[in-house]
Protein backbone atom coordinates (compact mmCIF):
# COMPACT_ATOMS: atom_id res chain seq x y z
CA UNK A 1 0.00 0.00 0.00
CA UNK A 2 1.46 3.48 -0.99
CA UNK A 3 1.58 5.63 2.09
CA UNK A 4 1.71 8.77 0.77
CA UNK A 5 -1.48 8.22 -1.04
CA UNK A 6 -3.41 6.97 2.17
CA UNK A 7 -6.37 9.25 3.36
CA UNK A 8 -7.07 10.78 6.52
CA UNK A 9 -10.96 12.44 6.81
CA UNK A 10 -10.15 13.17 2.96
CA UNK A 11 -6.76 14.57 3.89
CA UNK A 12 -3.21 12.82 3.01
CA UNK A 13 -1.21 11.24 5.54
CA UNK A 14 1.40 13.57 3.62
CA UNK A 15 -0.66 16.99 3.80
CA UNK A 16 -2.02 16.39 7.76
CA UNK A 17 2.07 15.81 9.13
CA UNK A 18 2.93 19.44 7.41
CA UNK A 19 0.05 20.98 9.15
CA UNK A 20 0.96 19.41 12.28
CA UNK A 21 4.56 20.67 11.69
CA UNK A 22 3.75 24.16 10.93
CA UNK A 23 0.87 24.03 14.21
CA UNK A 24 3.81 22.57 16.63
CA UNK A 25 6.26 25.22 14.94
CA UNK A 26 3.67 28.24 15.51
CA UNK A 27 3.20 27.03 19.00
CA UNK A 28 6.65 26.87 20.09
CA UNK A 29 7.13 30.35 18.61
CA UNK A 30 4.60 31.69 20.99
CA UNK A 31 6.48 30.50 24.04
CA UNK A 32 9.66 32.81 23.31
CA UNK A 33 9.39 35.86 24.90
CA UNK A 34 11.15 38.72 23.19
CA UNK A 35 12.36 41.78 25.95
CA UNK A 36 12.17 44.99 24.79
CA UNK A 37 15.17 47.09 23.87
CA UNK A 38 16.11 47.94 27.48
CA UNK A 39 16.36 51.89 28.52
CA UNK A 40 19.49 53.04 30.32
CA UNK A 41 21.22 55.62 32.40
CA UNK A 42 23.20 56.28 35.22
CA UNK A 43 24.18 56.70 39.39
CA UNK A 44 26.76 57.59 41.43
CA UNK A 45 27.32 56.57 44.87
CA UNK A 46 29.07 58.30 47.76
CA UNK A 47 32.27 58.05 46.79
CA UNK A 48 31.79 59.49 43.04
CA UNK A 49 31.73 55.90 41.66
CA UNK A 50 29.60 55.70 38.49
CA UNK A 51 27.07 52.89 37.83
CA UNK A 52 25.17 51.83 34.56
CA UNK A 53 21.45 51.27 35.46
CA UNK A 54 18.71 49.60 33.15
CA UNK A 55 15.05 49.50 33.43
CA UNK A 56 13.68 45.67 33.48
CA UNK A 57 10.17 45.81 33.19
CA UNK A 58 8.96 48.45 35.80
CA UNK A 59 12.03 48.17 37.89
CA UNK A 60 15.39 50.24 37.73
CA UNK A 61 18.68 47.82 38.45
CA UNK A 62 22.06 48.91 38.88
CA UNK A 63 23.75 46.98 35.60
CA UNK A 64 27.24 46.69 37.82
CA UNK A 65 28.20 45.17 40.60
CA UNK A 66 28.55 47.36 44.02
CA UNK A 67 32.56 48.40 44.65
CA UNK A 68 31.82 50.91 47.17
CA UNK A 69 33.59 51.16 50.20
CA UNK A 70 31.97 53.63 52.53
CA UNK A 71 28.60 53.52 53.95
CA UNK A 72 26.64 56.16 52.67
CA UNK A 73 27.34 57.99 56.45
CA UNK A 74 31.33 57.81 55.47
CA UNK A 75 31.90 55.10 57.55
CA UNK A 76 34.48 53.21 56.17
CA UNK A 77 33.42 49.10 55.37
CA UNK A 78 35.93 46.86 57.31
CA UNK A 79 38.62 45.55 54.33
CA UNK A 80 40.10 41.94 54.32
CA UNK A 81 43.20 41.93 52.35
CA UNK A 82 43.22 39.37 49.55
CA UNK A 83 46.06 38.56 47.65
CA UNK A 84 44.57 37.87 43.69
CA UNK A 85 41.90 36.03 45.32
CA UNK A 86 43.95 33.73 46.08
CA UNK A 87 44.20 30.73 49.54
CA UNK A 88 46.66 33.89 51.07
CA UNK A 89 43.87 35.65 51.45
CA UNK A 90 43.44 36.00 55.34
CA UNK A 91 40.61 33.36 56.07
CA UNK A 92 40.94 32.92 59.89
CA UNK A 93 39.90 36.69 60.34
CA UNK A 94 37.32 36.14 58.14
CA UNK A 95 35.33 33.68 59.27
CA UNK A 96 36.00 34.91 63.06
CA UNK A 97 33.79 38.19 61.65
CA UNK A 98 30.64 37.94 63.43
CA UNK A 99 27.78 41.06 62.94
CA UNK A 100 30.14 43.46 61.26
CA UNK A 101 30.11 44.51 57.33
CA UNK A 102 33.67 43.48 55.45
CA UNK A 103 34.46 43.51 52.46
CA UNK A 104 37.31 41.59 50.28
CA UNK A 105 38.14 42.02 46.50
CA UNK A 106 37.29 39.92 44.20
CA UNK A 107 38.36 39.14 40.54
CA UNK A 108 36.59 41.89 38.96
CA UNK A 109 34.65 43.73 41.68
CA UNK A 110 34.04 43.58 45.50
CA UNK A 111 33.27 41.12 47.67
CA UNK A 112 30.62 41.65 50.79
CA UNK A 113 29.27 40.40 53.56
CA UNK A 114 25.56 40.05 54.67
CA UNK A 115 26.36 42.50 57.69
CA UNK A 116 27.43 44.90 55.03
CA UNK A 117 23.96 44.94 53.20
CA UNK A 118 21.90 45.52 56.09
CA UNK A 119 24.25 47.94 58.00
CA UNK A 120 21.89 50.54 58.87
CA UNK A 121 24.47 52.89 57.79
CA UNK A 122 23.40 51.78 54.05
CA UNK A 123 25.52 50.35 51.73
CA UNK A 124 23.42 51.81 48.54
CA UNK A 125 23.60 54.72 47.08
CA UNK A 126 20.85 57.15 47.30
CA UNK A 127 17.71 56.19 46.22
CA UNK A 128 18.76 52.74 45.89
CA UNK A 129 18.81 49.83 47.90
CA UNK A 130 20.08 46.25 48.15
CA UNK A 131 16.87 44.27 46.51
CA UNK A 132 14.54 41.60 48.44
CA UNK A 133 14.39 38.63 47.68
CA UNK A 134 10.82 39.27 46.24
CA UNK A 135 12.50 41.55 43.82
CA UNK A 136 14.82 39.50 42.24
CA UNK A 137 11.76 37.36 41.88
CA UNK A 138 9.95 39.93 40.20
CA UNK A 139 12.75 40.17 37.81
CA UNK A 140 12.83 36.32 37.07
CA UNK A 141 9.31 36.35 36.55
CA UNK A 142 9.51 39.38 33.84
CA UNK A 143 12.71 37.44 32.41
CA UNK A 144 9.99 34.15 31.37
CA UNK A 145 9.85 32.23 34.85
CA UNK A 146 6.65 31.46 36.62
CA UNK A 147 5.09 32.32 39.46
CA UNK A 148 5.23 28.90 41.28
CA UNK A 149 8.70 28.05 39.93
CA UNK A 150 10.33 31.26 41.28
CA UNK A 151 8.98 30.56 44.76
CA UNK A 152 11.06 27.32 44.36
CA UNK A 153 14.28 26.48 45.40
CA UNK A 154 18.03 25.19 44.06
CA UNK A 155 17.71 25.67 40.13
CA UNK A 156 14.87 27.28 38.61
CA UNK A 157 13.69 28.40 35.38
CA UNK A 158 14.91 27.42 31.85
CA UNK A 159 17.23 30.52 30.12
CA UNK A 160 16.28 33.28 32.79
CA UNK A 161 19.75 32.94 33.93
CA UNK A 162 21.49 33.81 30.80
CA UNK A 163 19.65 36.39 30.38
CA UNK A 164 21.34 38.04 33.20
CA UNK A 165 24.80 37.16 32.47
CA UNK A 166 26.99 39.71 30.63
CA UNK A 167 27.59 38.81 26.88
CA UNK A 168 31.29 38.48 24.93
CA UNK A 169 34.47 36.81 25.27
CA UNK A 170 37.56 37.11 27.09
CA UNK A 171 38.35 37.70 31.22
CA UNK A 172 35.24 39.11 32.30
CA UNK A 173 32.63 36.62 30.42
CA UNK A 174 31.18 33.93 31.05
CA UNK A 175 32.42 32.07 28.34
CA UNK A 176 36.45 30.46 29.47
CA UNK A 177 38.74 28.63 26.76
CA UNK A 178 37.85 25.15 28.57
CA UNK A 179 34.11 25.99 28.60
CA UNK A 180 33.09 22.74 26.71
CA UNK A 181 29.29 23.16 27.87
CA UNK A 182 29.44 26.36 25.25
CA UNK A 183 26.35 28.08 27.30
CA UNK A 184 26.58 31.65 26.49
CA UNK A 185 25.15 34.54 28.16
CA UNK A 186 22.56 36.49 25.95
CA UNK A 187 22.13 39.47 28.49
CA UNK A 188 18.79 40.03 27.18
CA UNK A 189 18.19 41.99 30.55
CA UNK A 190 20.73 44.45 30.41
CA UNK A 191 21.91 43.53 33.64
CA UNK A 192 25.40 42.46 32.35
CA UNK A 193 26.21 39.92 35.28
CA UNK A 194 29.60 39.09 35.67
CA UNK A 195 30.80 35.73 37.16
CA UNK A 196 33.15 37.07 40.31
CA UNK A 197 32.98 33.84 42.50
CA UNK A 198 32.55 33.92 45.90
CA UNK A 199 34.14 34.12 49.73
CA UNK A 200 32.81 31.05 51.60
CA UNK A 201 32.09 31.20 55.22
CA UNK A 202 35.16 29.50 56.20
CA UNK A 203 37.16 32.53 54.49
CA UNK A 204 38.28 30.30 51.69
CA UNK A 205 37.65 31.47 47.61
CA UNK A 206 34.89 28.98 46.36
CA UNK A 207 35.64 26.41 43.60
CA UNK A 208 35.89 27.12 40.36
CA UNK A 209 35.31 30.32 41.09
CA UNK A 210 35.49 33.83 39.06
CA UNK A 211 34.79 33.13 35.19
CA UNK A 212 32.27 30.10 36.24
CA UNK A 213 30.09 31.38 39.20
CA UNK A 214 28.58 34.56 40.46
CA UNK A 215 26.65 34.97 43.44
CA UNK A 216 24.05 38.11 44.41
CA UNK A 217 23.20 38.64 47.94
CA UNK A 218 19.38 40.09 49.13
CA UNK A 219 18.38 41.38 52.14
CA UNK A 220 15.62 38.39 53.09
CA UNK A 221 16.70 36.23 55.62
CA UNK A 222 15.50 32.20 56.00
CA UNK A 223 16.37 30.12 59.49
CA UNK A 224 19.22 32.71 60.44
CA UNK A 225 20.51 32.97 57.01
CA UNK A 226 20.19 35.12 54.07
CA UNK A 227 18.50 34.14 50.66
CA UNK A 228 20.96 34.45 47.25
CA UNK A 229 21.19 33.75 43.68
CA UNK A 230 24.02 32.29 42.17
CA UNK A 231 24.87 32.19 38.30
CA UNK A 232 26.80 29.40 37.07
CA UNK A 233 29.00 29.08 33.50
CA UNK A 234 26.71 26.01 32.22
CA UNK A 235 23.49 26.45 33.68
CA UNK A 236 21.15 28.85 31.71
CA UNK A 237 18.92 29.23 34.47
CA UNK A 238 18.97 30.74 38.30
CA UNK A 239 19.78 29.04 41.52
CA UNK A 240 17.89 30.26 44.75
CA UNK A 241 18.86 29.61 48.33
CA UNK A 242 19.41 30.80 51.69
CA UNK A 243 23.09 30.94 53.05
CA UNK A 244 25.43 31.76 56.00
CA UNK A 245 25.83 35.40 56.15
CA UNK A 246 29.53 35.64 56.28
CA UNK A 247 29.57 34.25 52.86
CA UNK A 248 31.12 36.94 50.62
CA UNK A 249 29.01 37.71 47.59
CA UNK A 250 28.17 40.81 44.88
CA UNK A 251 25.78 43.15 45.22
CA UNK A 252 23.05 44.75 42.82
CA UNK A 253 21.16 47.32 43.86
CA UNK A 254 17.39 48.46 42.56
CA UNK A 255 15.68 51.50 42.77
CA UNK A 256 13.84 52.70 45.48
CA UNK A 257 10.40 53.03 44.66
CA UNK A 258 8.03 56.07 44.84
CA UNK A 259 5.09 55.82 47.30
CA UNK A 260 1.98 55.73 44.29
CA UNK A 261 4.11 54.47 41.53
Amino acid sequence: MNTVNNKFGGISYITLLIMLLMFTSTCVQEKIIELPVPELDSITDAEGNIYKTVKIGDQWWMAEDLRVKRYSNGDSITFINTKNFSIEFDSARWKSIKDTGTYCKGAFGLLYNWYAVKDTRNIAPAGWHVPTDYEWKKLEIYLGMGKEVSDSINWRGTNEGNKLKIQGVGLTSWTTPDNKYKVWGSNESGLSALPDGCMMFNGIPGNPGPSYTGFWWTTSEQNGEAWYRYLDYNKPNVFRFYGPKNYGFSIRCVKDVSIGN
